[in-house]
C-alpha cells in the first residue's frame, strides 16, 4: 500500500478513536494510562532490544556520545517513563471543566466547557522518552495521537507504540488512540501535514529547520516554537550576588536547552562591578563570552560579537553580553532580538519588574529567577508536550490544559429567537 494511503488510514483510525476518547471518564483514562506504565516495566527486555538496534545504527553514521547516550534506553531510562506516566495519572483531568457560567435576559443558561482538540500530530526529533511523555499527556487530555519520530529512533518508537496500543486495548479504551508512523521516509511527515480533514493540530518538536519545514508547508494549524533566545537584564537596582548565581546557572547548567540565557544584558551602572567578576565565573566553566564595544573596553580580552551573535540561539556554552545604557535600551534590544520564548530581569525595583512584565512580549517573563524555569514541571504543569510562542491558542509551555480548547453550552426552557 502507498505511503499516503497508510497514513491517511492512520489518520481515519485515530479520528475514530478520538470520537471514543471524548466520553471516557478520568478513572477510564487512568486505568489505561497505569497499565501502559507497568507494560514498560514488564516489557523492559523487548523495549532494550529493538532500542539497540537504534544504538547499532547510530554508531555506524557516527552521532555524537552525547545524542547516543539520549537515544540509549536502560532499565533506568525505562523506570523513570514509567514514573513520568505515573505523575501524569496524578494531574487533574481537565477534560469536562466548567470554565464559566452565566445567565441571558431570555432565560438561557450559557456556559463554556473544556474538550480535547481531537486529533493531534506530534512530529519530533528527540530521545524516545518523549514518546511516552506525548502519548500519556494525550491520551489524559483526551486525544488521539499520531507520532512522527526521527530516524534515529524508529525501533524504539516502533515498539513503544506497539506496547501502548495493547495496553489500551487491554482496558477497553480504542488502541489506535496512540499510533506510531512505522517509517523513516520522510514523505510521512509531508503527507501527515497535509491531512487537514482528519488531524486537528500538529505539534513540531525539534530543530528549527524541521519547525519551519513544518509551518511553511503544514494545511493544519501548528503549535511551535521556532527557537530560543532567552534573555537576562541585570538592572542597575539588582543584587549583583543573586544576578551571578541566576545568570550562571541559567547559561551553564544546561546550555544545550531552549530556555537558556543566550544574551545577557547588563545597566551600565553596574557593569564594572558586576561583568568582571561574572565573567571570570563563566570562563572557569568554559564559556566563551562575546561582549558589545563597551564589554571590550571594560574587559580587553573578551571576543568582539558581531552581528550575527545577537539573535543567535548557541544552544552550547556562549554567550553575548551587551552593556546597556537603561532599561528601554534592554527593552529594544529584547523586542528586536528575542523569540518571544523566556526572558528575565534581575532587580530590586518594583516598578521596573511591574514594566518588564507587562511589555516584554514572551511566553514566560520572570523576575529574579532563572530563564530555566520556563518548564512545564517546573511551572506546576505537571509535564509538558512542549512549549508554543505563537499565540494561539496557548502562549508557553503545554501541559493537559493546553492541549484542550473549550466549547459553548446552552441550557434552555424552550427559548426561540
Amino acid at each position: 500500500m502507498p505511503l499516503s494511503n497508510v497514513i491517511e488510514e492512520m489518520a481515519k483510525d485515530a479520528r475514530e478513536a478520538s470520537r471514543r476518547l471524548r466520553g471516557l471518564g478520568r478513572t477510564q483514562k487512568d486505568t489505561a494510562l497505569k497499565r501502559m506504565a507497568k507494560t514498560l516495566l514488564d516489557r523492559q527486555e523487548e523495549i532494550i532490544k529493538e532500542n539497540e538496534k537504534d544504538l547499532i545504527l547510530a554508531r555506524e553514521e557516527g552521532l555524537a556520545p552525547a545524542m547516543i547516550d539520549r537515544l540509549t534506553l536502560d532499565k533506568h531510562v525505562i523506570g523513570a517513563m514509567a514514573e513520568g506516566l505515573m505523575e501524569v495519572v496524578g494531574l487533574p483531568d481537565p477534560v469536562g471543566e466548567i470554565t464559566g457560567m452565566w445567565k441571558r435576559p431570555n432565560g438561557l443558561q450559557v456556559g463554556r466547557v473544556r474538550i480535547p482538540l481531537g486529533v493531534i500530530g506530534f512530529i519530533f526529533e528527540s530521545r524516545p522518552n518523549v514518546t511516552v511523555d506525548a502519548a500519556g499527556l494525550c491520551l489524559k487530555s483526551g486525544n488521539a495521537v499520531i507520532l512522527k519520530g526521527g530516524s534515529e529512533a524508529i525501533h524504539s518508537n516502533i515498539i513503544l507504540g506497539r506496547l501502548f496500543a495493547e495496553a489500551l486495548d487491554e482496558t477497553g479504551l480504542p488502541p489506535k488512540a496512540i499510533q506510531v508512523i512505522p517509517t523513516t521516509d520522510r514523505e510521512a511527515v509531508h503527507i501527515l501535514i497535509g491531512l487537514e480533514e482528519l488531524i486537528d493540530i500538529i505539534i513540531p518538536r525539534g530543530g528549527e529547520g524541521l519547525i519551519r519545514y513544518v509551518t511553511s508547508h503544514s494545511r493544519i494549524p501548528v503549535l511551535k516554537h521556532y527557537k530560543g533566545v532567552c534573555h537576562i537584564y541585570v538592572d542597575s537596582s539588582a543584587s549583583l550576588d543573586m544576578a551571578k548565581e541566576i545568570c550562571y546557572n541559567a547559561k551553564v547548567q544546561r546550555p544545550g536547552v531552549c530556555n537558556a540565557m543566550e544574551t545577557m544584558l547588563v545597566h551600565e551602572a553596574v557593569a564594572a562591578d558586576f561583568l568582571p567578576a561574572m565573567v571570570k565565573q563563566f570562563r572557569g566553566a568554559g564559556v566563551e563570552i562575546r561582549g558589545c564595544p563597551k564589554c571590550v573596553e571594560l574587559i580587553p580580552d573578551i571576543r568582539p560579537a558581531d552581528k550575527a551573535d545577537w539573535p543567535a540561539e548557541f544552544l552550547d556554552l556562549i554567550l553575548a553580553v551587551k552593556i546597556v545604557s537603561h532599561m528601554d535600551e534592554a527593552l529594544d534590544h529584547i523586542e528586536k532580538y528575542g523569540s518571544s520564548h523566556t526572558e528575565a530581569i534581575i532587580t530590586n525595583d518594583y516598578n521596573r519588574a511591574q514594566r518588564f512584565l507587562a511589555e516584554v512580549d514572551s511566553s514566560v517573563v520572570l523576575v529574579n529567577a532563572s530563564t530555566r524555569f520556563n518548564d512545564g514541571n517546573q511551572l506546576g504543569l505537571g509535564a509538558e508536550i512542549g512549549i508554543n510562542t505563537s499565540k494561539l491558542h496557548a502562549f508557553g509551555p503545554m501541559g493537559l490544559e493546553e492541549l484542550t480548547t473549550t466549547k459553548f453550552i446552552v441550557y434552555g426552557q424552550g427559548q426561540t429567537r
